[in-house]
């Protein structure tokens, strides 16, 4: 393949002045005579060793958790802020005792009332082979800290996978790819739970639509949403991109790639005997439906305030997400300029967390690459993921408060509804200036050489054909094919 000069790259130090300041320490901003580009440190090489750098970091963050802290229900993983699911999944899902997933019920004695497993099957079948990679003999604790070195080691091939597939989508801007690779929380986060598999995956789904391979990028959504429910949320902004734009085939081809791949998964585990559902198939479903309001969401901070339980909340989740999905398709069709594809699949993730009835720290492990895809400005980055570290810290200390017993060392409740809105805040700040940019698309930074849609594949470049509003009157008065219209400091042909 052609190798690409940096000249002919966006550089970021250039247009951005946080990231210009931040480079100062390294010598400041590259050159216009680097080679950077044809070297063998290539931007994706670079951004794939930093994102593999932060990883390790998270991983020695986790440090006092090794010898003790995950065991014997001591709250130093609360303190040290070191908490991780994986350890303690390995002997409360039966992973220990050999027990297969979805197929064994597990006993009452170590599951603590869960009797299947209540993750989807594809990561269902993750955890299980670094089950099968995690040596038996010595004590329950050696072992579980076994198995989360194993996984840690697979999610840490997902998170170069996910730095590679992120820095390649937009062409042109390798670099925004930083974002995702330095974010102090994706690298906090990382090895709390499996969802970096999911994260993978859509990754991988969205830079080959970039490529205009629609139907490959289908095939991966579907293994996504059988790692995790919100990659499926994807095909909503597509829809909407897709009928904007008249490629409605490409759409079609993409969403069924996506129900195969999913089937394929899922039909194996899902039957019993006799085509009845499998309990532990559903488990994750019945699960997510009958959970109360959790940690993280604004369902436990207007419960916590209030004092009400809020039984209804899957209809007042469901109502809001109903309500959101229509306002983002409905930005989507009038808009003046069609949104690009990451920033609609942004605001559909950001929606679904933001209404979930719970919002776990590692949630935002699902947000950082499309925010770097969808908004590249490191100031804004930045203030979201420090809202996100204080809420990291936030739910270990009032976790901390609450198992100290009579003690109470920690955070108090008051602090940490005051965490909770901090992180709910710096999402919809984000959120707002990414619906800023669809609105006046001379802000998106993104656009600025003359780019349309470099994530979009079939949709980069593509003329409008169904809108509605404001984007159908400036279409009605656009000058005529072969002309070109400004937009930012570039232009394009209309």
């Amino acid at each position: 393949m052609r190798s690409v000069r940096d000249d002919q790259l966006v550089r970021p130090t250039l247009e951005d002045e946080v990231a210009a300041a931040g480079s100062e320490l390294i010598g400041g901003p590259v050159g216009r005579r680097a080679l950077l580009g044809v070297s063998w440190w290539t931007p994706v090489r670079v951004i794939a060793l930093v994102a593999v750098g932060m990883f390790a970091l998270g991983m020695v963050q986790k440090l006092p958790c090794y010898d003790h802290g995950w065991f014997f229900g001591a709250t130093t993983q609360y303190t040290h802020a070191c908490y991780s699911d994986i350890p303690h999944l390995y002997s409360g899902r039966g992973f220990d005792q050999g027990l297969i997933p979805y197929f064994d019920r597990i006993p009452d004695s170590v599951s603590g009332g869960m009797d299947y497993l209540e993750y989807p099957v594809l990561t269902g079948l993750f955890m299980e082979i670094a089950a099968l990679f995690t040596p038996g003999g010595g004590t329950i604790q050696h072992r579980e800290q076994v198995y989360w070195f194993v996984n840690a080691g697979m999610l840490l091939v997902c998170t170069a996978v996910i730095a590679v597939c992120v820095a390649r989508t937009h062409r042109r801007r390798p670099w925004d790819a930083l974002l995702m690779a330095l974010a102090p929380a994706f690298a906090l986060t990382a090895t709390i739970n499996w969802d970096l598999l999911a994260v993978a995956l859509t990754a991988a789904a969205m830079l080959m639509w970039s490529r205009g391979r629609g139907v490959v990028a289908g095939v991966l959504i579907g293994l996504a949403a059988a790692a995790k429910l919100y990659p499926v949320l994807l095909l909503g902004p597509l829809l909407v991109l897709c009928v904007r734009a008249g490629r409605l085939r490409a759409f079609l081809g993409c969403a069924g790639a996506a129900v195969g791949a999913w089937l394929a998964v899922n039909l194996p585990v899902m039957f019993t005997a006799g085509f009845h559902i499998r309990p532990g198939w559903a488990k994750f479903y019945t699960f997510s439906q009958d959970r109360p309001v959790d940690f993280g969401s604004v369902w436990l901070f207007i419960s916590q305030r209030t004092g009400n339980p809020l039984d209804d909340a899957n209809v007042y989740a469901t109502l809001l997400m109903v309500l959101g999905c229509a306002a983002i398709a409905a930005l989507g069709l009038a808009a003046p300029r069609r949104p690009r594809f990451a920033q609609l699949a942004f605001l559909v993730v950001a929606l679904f967390i933001l209404v979930n009835k719970v919002y776990s720290p590692q949630y935002v492990l699902w947000l950082v690459p499309l925010a770097a895809l969808a908004r590249p400005k490191w100031r804004d980055f930045l203030v979201w993921q420090g809202c996100e570290v204080l809420y990291f810290l936030g739910i270990w200390f009032y976790l901390a408060y609450t198992g100290s017993g009579d003690k109470h060392q920690g955070l108090p409740p008051e602090g940490y509804q005051l965490a909770i809105l901090a992180h709910l805040l710096g999402t919809l700040y984000l959120c707002a200036l990414v619906v800023r940019d669809i609105l006046t698309p001379e802000r998106d930074v993104v656009r600025r050489d003359g780019s349309d849609d470099p994530s979009g594949g079939v949709l980069d470049g593509a003329p409008d054909i169904w809108v509605v509003g404001p984007a159908r009157r400036a279409r009605q008065a656009a000058p005529s094919e072969g002309t070109r219209v400004q937009w930012g400091t570039g232009s394009r042909a209309v």
